[in-house]
């Protein structure tokens, strides 16, 4: 995994993409114990051209580079990566405020575990109310701002019933 995080540092120093940080299955290890996952998601900012948002530049990027499409994922290095493009406010604020750490020797960015839970609660499935009861058991977080998460996302509600 450590030449896949390379990889996405050089998109990011070449402008491929603008910002990026792991979040999702993958994301959380960094915080409770690891679950079961397919691939990386790696949430990005692209540059927008027009009003419009593509990931054809990326792909393209990467194809130079002998990377393949498999399905929703790219294959860096043996590590299927999905690449989504922050597309509402939570996110936004996510990726803005991810953790800086170091994975091996290779500096990169997660995202903080109160947006992971966060994302979670807005996203709804029954694996992400697995992911919050796990982060709630495991992970250390800090209360006070996850629950201005919470007020500004309008997600007091889910957390109310997923925490009962």
């Amino acid at each position: 995994m450590e030449k896949t995080l390379q990889i996405l540092n050089d998109l990011e120093r070449d402008g491929i993409v603008g910002r990026y940080a792991i979040g999702g299955a993958m994301g959380a290890t960094f915080y409770i114990e690891p679950v079961l996952t397919f691939d990386l998601d790696v949430f990005i900012v692209l540059p927008q051209k027009g009003g419009l948002v593509s990931l054809s530049p990326l792909y393209k990027a990467l194809a130079k580079r002998g990377y393949a499409e498999k399905g929703e994922c790219i294959d860096i290095e043996g590590v299927p990566v999905q690449f989504l493009p922050v597309y509402n406010p939570l996110l936004e604020e996510a990726l803005a405020e991810a953790k800086e750490t170091v994975y091996e020797n290779t500096r990169t960015r997660v995202l903080r575990a109160e947006h992971l839970i966060a994302i979670c609660l807005q996203t709804g499935r029954e694996k992400d109310r697995d992911r919050v009861r796990l982060f709630r058991k495991e992970a250390e977080f800090d209360s006070r701002y996850l629950h201005s998460l919470l007020k500004r996302f309008g997600l007091e509600d889910t957390w109310k019933k997923w925490t009962k």
